[in-house]
């Protein structure tokens, strides 16, 4: 579940330069519910209890209940970006993840919790073949928390045909 995301910008690849060292996106809050934990314990088959067993965690666990897998926190980062990055001008063939440079899961995301992700664009190489490799410093944030969710250094690459 998730507000509405905010209206996004279209900016030109020539104007890509001058948005590197700013954050340039942050998406709508998102409620991580106990329905997408679960199926993601189906998807990856990690049914650890501390995961899919409210009442265990609630008895168990300093949490107070059931915590995402951290791995569902850092997958979400692909919406949360769809979502909040600038689109570009000219026709884009194709973005692709291609990789992270670090990631520190440093808070447990609750079940019913909410998470937003601050995007910063730390680089960007725009290379004439029509490849952008862009640098992300990503913070995905915990509604109410002090601590983060994770932090991320993530690198996309975009395929695109520029505006003529």
């Amino acid at each position: 579940m998730t507000e509405s995301a905010p209206e996004k910008r279209l900016v030109a690849i020539d104007e890509i330069p001058g948005l590197v060292g700013t954050d340039v996106g942050t998406s709508a809050w998102r409620t991580v519910t106990q329905t997408m934990i679960d199926g993601f314990a189906e998807a990856t088959d990690d049914h650890q209890w501390i995961h899919t067993d409210p009442e265990r965690a609630a008895r168990e666990t300093p949490f107070g209940g059931t915590i995402a897998h951290g791995f569902l926190t850092l997958s979400l980062l692909s919406t949360l970006a769809y979502e909040a990055l600038p689109d570009l001008k000219g026709e884009v063939r194709m973005g692709v993840n291609y990789g992270f440079d670090e990631v520190r899961f440093q808070a447990a995301v609750k079940a019913g919790a909410r998470v937003r992700a601050i995007f910063h664009l730390a680089d960007a190489d725009i290379r004439p073949s029509g490849r952008i490799l862009f640098t992300y410093d990503v913070t995905l944030e915990i509604e109410g928390s002090q601590k983060p969710a994770l932090t991320a250094r993530w690198l996309t690459l975009m395929i695109v045909r520029p505006a003529d």
